[in-house]
């Protein structure tokens, strides 16, 4: 079985530095998406699907502080490490008040961060691979058995019910974005598979309308939202 490549999401506005990390990191087995301007990379990541972030603190128009915390409104569990030259208590503060997994002081020995990104990946893994069961308002989904059941009535999801439904599942109450969401899915991002993701994201929610404190929200033009105890 082939191992899959980790995707890591680097925002960095010194080419020559990013390029060279971009570099390490890909001849250590890692995919890796570089953006040089801090405006661009909200954009950038809400169309891509990552396994981890690596964010420069001090970029040009927006600072990778503010980056985070989109990032976050959308992908409420990804790994996000920053890089910065600054070492004030109150910048580490913020980065980990945003949700920052580690915060890796420039210059730094590239060794030491490939293997922070490992454990990190690393540990994200097992904590997902271990999460079979989501309790979703008065649901139970078995993800691994693809199971929705409320009381005593159990439904059989498809794969593909299964593996959106998993995917909101994971983030309740942050968006979902669309455009990951038919990558990872479907494997394509075209006007057929968003077709065809509709018609799945109306079976889940016709599923969930059991519990009137579920509510499966279309977000125009960004993704999807699985609010729960609104």
């Amino acid at each position: 079985m082939n191992k899959k490549i980790a995707r890591i999401f680097l925002v960095e506005d010194d080419l020559s530095f990013g390029s060279v990390l971009k570099s390490y990191l890909e001849i250590n087995d890692f995919s890796v998406d570089l953006v040089d301007d801090g405006k661009m990379a909200v954009d950038v990541f809400r169309r891509g699907v990552y396994d981890l972030c690596i964010l420069d603190v001090m970029l040009p128009h927006v600072d990778g502080f503010t980056i985070a915390s989109e990032v976050r409104s959308m992908n409420s569990v990804i790994p996000i490490v920053f890089l910065t030259a600054k070492k004030l208590k109150e910048d580490l503060l913020r980065g980990y008040g945003v949700g920052a997994d580690d915060y890796i002081t420039k210059p730094f020995d590239t060794d030491i961060l490939l293997c922070k990104i490992k454990a990190i990946i690393s540990r994200r893994d097992i904590q997902d691979g271990s999460k079979d069961i989501y309790e979703i308002g008065k649901f139970i989904f078995n993800a691994k058995l693809r199971t929705l059941s409320i009381g005593n009535i159990e439904r059989k999801l498809s794969p593909k019910e299964g593996q959106l439904l998993e995917m909101l599942a994971m983030a309740p109450n942050s968006l979902v974005s669309r455009e990951a969401a038919l990558k990872k899915i479907w494997g394509a991002d075209d006007y057929f598979t968003a077709r065809s993701m509709d018609v799945y994201v109306t079976k889940l929610r016709r599923y969930l309308g059991d519990d009137p404190q579920i509510a499966l929200k279309n977000i125009h033009g960004s993704g999807f939202q699985l609010v729960v105890g609104e």
